[in-house]
C-alpha cells in the first residue's frame, strides 16, 4: 500500500468515525422520523465504511457506533428500554460491528466479480442493513423478551409478531435505503481512493 492510499484511508477511517459519532448525538441525523416508523440511517455509514475500506475498518466504525449506543444507555437513554436492552454489549455492540464485516465481505469476497460495483454493493447494503436490524430484535428477543413485551404493554406470545412486523417495516424500509445510498456515496469514493 502506498503512503498515499494509507493516508487516504486513514483520514477516511477518521472522518467516517466523526460522521458516526455526528450521527448517533444529533437528533434526526442517524434516524429518521417518518409517520410511524423511526427509520435508521447510521448503518450507511458502517457499511460505506465496509465497502470502502474493508472488513476490520467496517468493524472500527459499527463499533464505535456500538460503543456510544451502549454508553447512552448508561448516561442519556434514548428510550425507556434502552437502559435494559442496550447495556448489553452483545446487543449494542456486537451486531454494530458485525454490520461493517458482512457488507464488507459480501461486497470484497462473496459476491462474484462478474455482478458489477454497484450491484455488489447494493446487496453488500442491504445485507449489511438486515445483519443490524435482525441482529438487535433477536437478540432482544433471546435475552429481553419479557421486559421488552412489558415496555411494549403486550403479551408475550404476541411479541414476536411483532417484532417481526419491525422487520418487515422498518428493517426492510432502511435496507432498501441502504441499498440505494451505498453505491451512491461508495462509488465516488472508491475512485478517489485509486
Amino acid at each position: 500500500m502506498n503512503k498515499k492510499n494509507k493516508t487516504f484511508r486513514i483520514v477516511l477511517l477518521g472522518m467516517l468515525s466523526a460522521i458516526i459519532i455526528i450521527q448517533t448525538t444529533i437528533p434526526f441525523l442517524g434516524y429518521i422520523p417518518i409517520g410511524p416508523l423511526s427509520l435508521t440511517i447510521i448503518q450507511v455509514t458502517v457499511i460505506i465504511a465496509a465497502i470502502v475500506l474493508g472488513p476490520k475498518e467496517g468493524a472500527i466504525v459499527g463499533g464505535i457506533w456500538g460503543l456510544i449506543t451502549f454508553i447512552r444507555a448508561f448516561v442519556a437513554p434514548t428510550s425507556p428500554i434502552a437502559p435494559i436492552v442496550f447495556t448489553n454489549p452483545l446487543i449494542s455492540v456486537l451486531p454494530r460491528v458485525l454490520i461493517g464485516v458482512v457488507a464488507a465481505y459480501v461486497f470484497h469476497r462473496i459476491l462474484s466479480e462478474k455482478l458489477s460495483d454497484t450491484v455488489r454493493m447494493s446487496i453488500a447494503g442491504v445485507l449489511g442493513s438486515l445483519t443490524n436490524t435482525v441482529l438487535v430484535l433477536g437478540l432482544i428477543y433471546l435475552f429481553y423478551r419479557e421486559p421488552y413485551a412489558n415496555f411494549l404493554e403486550m403479551d408475550m406470545d404476541k411479541l414476536l409478531p411483532a417484532l417481526l412486523t419491525i422487520v418487515g417495516t422498518n428493517g426492510v424500509t432502511e435496507a432498501i435505503l441502504s441499498g440505494i445510498l451505498a453505491p451512491i456515496i461508495s462509488k465516488p469514493l472508491l475512485r478517489l481512493r485509486k
